[in-house]
């Protein structure tokens, strides 16, 4: 029993460092890079491209690692949380795993413009070619957090419903995930109050507490569910 309480913990553990990886890939590549390739002027950006190749391959790869990461992450969670509850495990990792390949269109949306960048096309049509480029990986981001929201709700009932981490956890996350769907159908059906943006917060603390939770606990046995809430 202790075996294979240890095994699970490991498992959490390795979860929790796919899990964070996934949130440094997605801190360097949007809050340090990504305005220094993609502004909103597709004539600046074309620019970028042109002249600042080094960092647009940069900012490349780490989308590529934000798709690897939260493939993991998703996987690893369905490896975790099985044996407490399969169908929410899977519907975690399918819709996890589903939003990393939505965030591939937004990778090959960049690589493509890359390749417009460096091309032979004159410059008005690869402005209105990186204009269009840059709106398609921006909105495979914004329309694919529907998958995020959907990951985060089977998470956070597996979380509520057992007895190896904080009850509490499991509820924000939920919430978290609600509030990425809500986001998600009030920008787009025209709503643009700065409220708005703040529905993803509950998300993002759920998310820093779930890896640091994996991290330093891993998973609790049930014996100490009290002392986990």
């Amino acid at each position: 029993m202790i075996t294979n309480h240890n095994e699970l913990k490991n498992t959490a553990r390795l979860a929790g460092i796919w899990y964070l990886l996934m949130a440094i890939s997605g801190i360097f590549g949007f809050l340090i890079f990504h305005s220094e390739v993609y502004t909103a002027d597709p004539q600046q950006t074309l620019t970028n491209l042109m002249e600042s190749e080094s960092t647009a391959r940069i900012r490349l790869l780490l989308e590529f690692a934000i798709i690897i990461f939260q493939a993991l992450t998703a996987i690893w969670f369905y490896k975790l949380f099985r044996k407490i509850n399969q169908t929410a495990a899977l519907a975690t990792m399918v819709w996890g795993t589903v939003n990393s390949m939505v965030i591939m269109l937004s990778a090959i949306a960049m690589a493509v413009a890359m390749s417009v960048a460096a091309s032979e096309l004159i410059v008005e049509d690869k402005i209105l070619l990186v204009d269009l480029l840059t709106k398609m990986s921006a909105k495979s981001w914004s329309i694919g957090s529907l998958f995020f929201g959907l990951w985060l709700i089977p998470l956070g009932f597996i979380i509520t419903s057992s007895k190896g981490m904080p009850l509490w956890l499991g509820r924000v996350l939920i919430l978290g995930g609600i509030g990425y769907l809500l986001n998600a159908f009030f920008r787009y059906g025209g709503v643009s109050a700065s409220w708005v943006e703040y529905l993803t917060i509950p998300a993002s603390v759920a998310e820093f507490w779930m890896i640091g939770y994996l991290l330093i606990f891993g998973i609790r046995p049930e014996s100490d569910s009290a002392t986990a809430e």
